[in-house]
């Protein structure tokens, strides 16, 4: 089956969930694209701040949504969507849906000598977008919510 006949066979509430992914993560590349990241930082939330690690079961249900959307939509569209839109994408929806979320930006140096960069976001105690890259790079930023 075809990448229009996947999406098809999703519902209606999944099928919006994939477009609004497919929405933010264009906005997302085409504003890093264009615009110096220290314009676009204060977008992302309070710097050097984190959001709270535990949240109700019902938001990690939406968080884990909003990331099943992003991560297939990101496998599916050529765009080369990597951790950064990923990342910025799935924060843009959760901030939408009130939800605390923190983007996190790490930097490793692995044996070749040339630093690597990687992005991730985690609502509660989940890492969302960027898991596996996120356990062997060192945390250098951050941007958080503050929600009450």
């Amino acid at each position: 089956m075809g990448r229009p006949g996947k999406f098809l066979r999703h519902d209606g509430p999944k099928q919006l969930l994939l477009l609004e992914a497919l929405t933010w993560l264009c906005w997302a590349k085409l504003l890093l694209l264009l615009v110096p990241f220290r314009w676009l930082a204060p977008r992302l939330g309070k710097p050097q701040a984190e959001s709270p690690p535990a949240i109700s079961p019902d938001e990690l249900d939406l968080a884990e949504h909003v990331s099943w959307a992003v991560q297939s939509v990101a496998a599916h569209v050529p765009l080369g969507f990597v951790c950064l839109p990923q990342a910025i994408a799935a924060k843009w929806m959760l901030r939408r849906r009130h939800l605390a979320s923190t983007l996190y930006l790490g930097v490793a140096k692995p044996e070749e000598m040339k630093l690597t960069a990687h992005a991730w976001l985690r609502a509660g105690d989940k890492i969302l977008t960027g898991r596996a890259e996120s356990l062997t790079h060192a945390t250098i930023a951050t941007f958080a919510e503050e929600w009450p």
